[in-house]
């Protein structure tokens, strides 16, 4: 659900931010239906996500969820840090946040017809209601939950979560920070690995 964070985290190439930002959508073993430059970056996106299950830094922040909505812990760190990544843009990235998401929609739509139809509509809404900038925002991470909450088949305590970032912003903030870190030297590792494999 970290949709900033992979696109940050894929580098300069417009397949893997593509296919980073997809990555969710993508259900089954790879390469499925998609162009190797998708399937690559869909790889990367997975390999990300393998890595922040273990990384001390991730598994601190799963820790300070309540035990109400621990279940939810993972999907909730990614939406944390997805706000503050795009809350702390400025002082992460030299391209503004709005340019940088525009870039990430345009690239998105020119492949939109190589991506599975499911994902579509999600992929069209993520760029009408500009849902990276909308990260910087407690009420865009808010909608967010509420939104993931709906769509949900089963009860959940989603709706609202928001507070267990509002009740240790420091403590999320510090392992955001450390996790980064940690998960950007990961990246440009497996990328660079990836190149010469």
């Amino acid at each position: 659900m970290n949709y900033l964070a992979h696109a940050l985290l894929a580098g300069q190439s417009p397949a893997l931010i593509v296919g980073g930002v997809i990555g969710d959508f993508i259900k089954g073993p790879l390469p499925g239906l998609l162009p190797q430059d998708l399937t690559r970056g869909v790889a990367l996106h997975r390999a990300i996500d393998s890595f922040a299950e273990t990384n001390p830094a991730f598994c601190a922040s799963r820790n300070r969820v309540s035990p109400a909505r621990r279940r939810y812990a993972g999907v909730l760190v990614d939406i944390f840090y997805d706000h503050l990544l795009a809350r702390d843009w400025d002082q992460i990235h030299h391209q503004p946040l709005g340019d940088y998401s525009a870039s990430i929609y345009q690239s998105i739509a020119d492949r939109l017809h190589e991506i599975a139809t499911p994902a579509h509509f999600a992929l069209k809404l993520m760029a009408e209601e500009d849902w990276l900038s909308s990260y910087a925002r407690i009420d865009g991470i808010s909608d967010v939950l509420a939104r993931m909450s709906r769509r949900a088949r089963q009860p959940n305590p989603l709706a609202g979560a928001e507070e267990e970032f509002l009740s240790d912003p420091t403590g999320f903030a510090t392992d955001f920070y450390d996790w980064l870190g940690d998960a950007g030297q990961f990246a440009r590792s497996w990328i660079e690995r990836d190149v010469t494999d």
